[in-house]
């Protein structure tokens, strides 16, 4: 493997191409910011230490004139300096480490008849109660609890939708000893009572209405919750076969006048993204998709996040198919803009409502946020 230095040539006759340039540029970034999602890119040595170190290491900043990029630390070693003793890149990062720790302690979650102790999974990590609690929250974006409560709800829903075996049965199944427990947060978790989630949402009311932007027509409904979706497309009719596909028993219920509000308030943050929405949201998902579409939410208007990016943010580096996964998932366009996901490469990729609608947001939202007030 090569190296690629961080000296620049004075002599114009040995100017580098532009791409390795570039890539030296978003190595020392990485270096500058600790970012912690460049560790198995690359290493980097500092010829007044003799040592290498990893992207993340916490080390003080060196001089950049001293600095030589690695794509392994083999090829570091080959060239004569030591692994830092700080980091310590030639081991798996503590990062790593602990994502593995807290992958197993999910395993036993998901696995187990009855939620395990917090000291349990501790001792099942070889860690320190307080010590497990604080690494699993880090990484996963969830308390362990919180984390079984999510599995729990998920085995409650494929259960119902299974249609074997009472309701009852679907409940102490899933890991809750009380139906009473369950029946208490049974609207939280489903939108509805058990029996109407299992009969395709029987008797749950929901507001629609379909109306037309600048996108095409818009679909939006909602619970008396808030809003549970969102959806653009070419033919109104389509969009109604799809909110009538996800609730086939639901009573769908046209928009009254309070409802055109809400209508108009969707349709106004489509055309203009900076004006925001302060609507209540009905979301509805799995432990994973919420810790995906909260670091939706976290990107900045005009601005793009990758895939890996956001797998990152959240903790979960390898997780990038599941994220692209959950982005799919997101039934609430725009409000949740999963629209601003693009690929490592900046490309865009498929979008539930058609890739030329999510160029226009990303080309809407990033002129919106350029532009500046007249004098």
């Amino acid at each position: 493997m090569t190296t690629t230095k961080v000296k620049i040539r004075k002599d114009a006759k040995h100017k580098r191409p532009e791409p390795r340039r570039a890539a030296e540029e978003r190595y020392w970034d990485a270096v500058l910011a600790h970012d912690r999602s460049f560790d198995d890119t690359f290493v980097y040595s500092v010829a007044t230490t003799g040592v290498y170190c990893r992207p993340s290491c916490a080390a003080r900043r060196p001089n950049r004139r001293n600095v030589v990029f690695y794509s392994s630390c083999a090829d570091a070693e080959a060239a004569g300096f030591r692994a830092c003793k700080r980091c310590r890149p030639d081991r798996p990062s503590l990062h790593n480490q602990y994502t593995t720790v807290v992958t197993e302690a999910c395993r036993l979650i998901e696995t187990a008849e009855e939620l395990p102790s917090l000291a349990t999974l501790a001792k099942a990590a070889g860690l320190s109660v307080f010590h497990f609690h604080r690494i699993f929250k880090a990484i996963s974006g969830v308390t362990p609890r919180a984390y079984a409560s999510a599995h729990r709800q998920k085995r409650v829903r494929d259960h119902l939708n299974n249609g074997s075996g009472t309701v009852t049965e679907a409940i102490h199944k899933s890991g809750f000893n009380s139906s009473g427990r369950f029946y208490a947060s049974s609207s939280e978790v489903l939108g509805m009572t058990p029996t109407a989630f299992r009969s395709g949402g029987a008797d749950a009311e929901m507001r629609f209405a379909v109306g037309e932007c600048s996108l095409g027509s818009i679909l939006v409904a909602a619970s008396h919750k808030g809003i549970t979706a969102i959806m653009l497309g070419d033919d109104p009719e389509i969009l109604i076969h799809d909110l009538e596909d996800r609730f086939p028993k639901a009573n769908l219920i046209g928009g009254d006048r309070d409802f055109e509000d809400v209508m108009a308030k969707v349709v106004g943050l489509v055309e203009d993204p900076q004006a925001g929405i302060d609507l209540p949201l009905d979301v509805r998902g799995t432990a994973f998709q919420h810790r995906v579409w909260k670091a939706l939410l976290d990107i900045p208007l005009g601005t793009t996040a990758t895939y890996s990016g956001i797998a990152v943010r959240i903790g979960a580096p390898k997780a990038v198919r599941a994220v692209a996964g959950a982005c799919a998932a997101n039934k609430i366009a725009i409000a949740i803009p999963c629209h601003r996901v693009v690929r490592n490469d900046g490309s865009l990729s498929g979008y539930r409502w058609g890739v030329e609608r999510k160029r226009a947001l990303i080309a809407r939202e990033a002129q919106r946020s350029n532009a500046r007030p007249s004098k």
